[in-house]
């Protein structure tokens, strides 16, 4: 298996470059998206003078400093998504790159939730760690160390997430007994028509009708899945290594993913567009 080859033998085993190629370039897409879309919903009009949100970082950081953020936050929206499609071009990555990285991590200072942004970080933290991001929309396949290292980050850091994402819903009793998903589907069929922004749910109404009515009947549907998802996520990862699995992890891991981006499609497009592209580091 490569991922031991290659750390027995201190990050020297050659790997395909064009696995790093093609995660640089969705890297860029998915930043370009959600940079696109953070213009809208007030995204834009975030920190202008009288809003709740200037006041709010005025309390945490100072009158100075937000004043700075103030000023420079408008360019630097511009600015990062021109890097994202930059990067996704393959236009001087490494500088297009450190751009989106900087972008993405002005948003901590003003988001309340940012876990979006750190994986974002930490994925593109090990993107720049590769020598040989590519330059254009090429592909290189010549067998280089160049990105052994870079690969190898990227696999350890989706495992990581996958099994102490299961850790924690293990660890939790309302997840596991399937009460926290019937609640949220219940709750999302009751106000739904409520929200302000109910086009960014994607939950199907057939789901809703069949499993949001809150019954034992439902709760039990939904420890089902609870459970299922518990078991795929530490599964996925050893079954994305095995050449002779990969194809069926990456099939149930997209299939996964999409599931999960039906329930909060803005704010999960991010997290599940880069898990599902870190699957391209877990092949030789």
């Amino acid at each position: 298996m490569w991922f031991f080859d290659a750390l027995a033998s201190g990050f020297q085993r050659p790997t395909d470059p064009g696995h790093l190629h093609w995660f640089r370039i969705l890297f860029g897409t998915v930043c370009t998206l959600r940079f696109v879309l953070s213009f809208g919903q007030g995204g834009w009009d975030r920190l202008v003078p009288g809003s709740l949100s200037l006041h709010l970082v005025e309390q945490r950081f100072g009158p100075r400093r937000t004043s700075l953020l103030a000023a420079v936050y408008r360019p630097a929206l511009v600015t990062r998504t021109a890097a994202a499609l930059a990067l996704a071009a393959g236009l001087v990555p490494r500088l297009s790159l450190l751009l989106v990285l900087a972008g993405a991590a002005m948003e901590l200072l003003y988001l309340k939730s940012p876990n979006a942004v750190r994986y974002t970080l930490l994925t593109g933290a090990c993107l720049m760690a590769a020598g040989d991001l590519g330059q254009g929309l090429s592909i290189g396949h010549e067998p280089s160390t160049a990105n052994t290292w870079a690969q190898f980050l990227l696999v350890l850091v989706t495992t990581d997430i996958y099994w102490n994402s299961a850790w924690q819903k293990l660890k939790s009793p309302q997840f596991r007994t399937g009460l926290y998903l019937a609640q949220w589907i219940h709750t999302l069929t009751r106000l739904r028509e409520r929200l302000p922004h109910r086009r960014q749910y994607a939950v199907p109404g057939v789901v809703c009708r069949l499993t949001g009515n809150l019954t034992p009947r439902d709760i039990r549907l939904w420890r089902l899945v609870a459970a299922a998802v518990i078991v795929l996520e530490i599964a996925l990862p050893p079954a994305l290594l095995v050449p002779q699995t990969m194809p069926y992890a990456v099939a149930t891991g997209a299939g996964m993913h999409a599931a999960f981006t039906c329930l909060k499609p803005r704010q999960l497009l991010t997290f599940s567009g880069l898990t599902v592209g870190t699957y391209l580091a877990f092949a030789a």
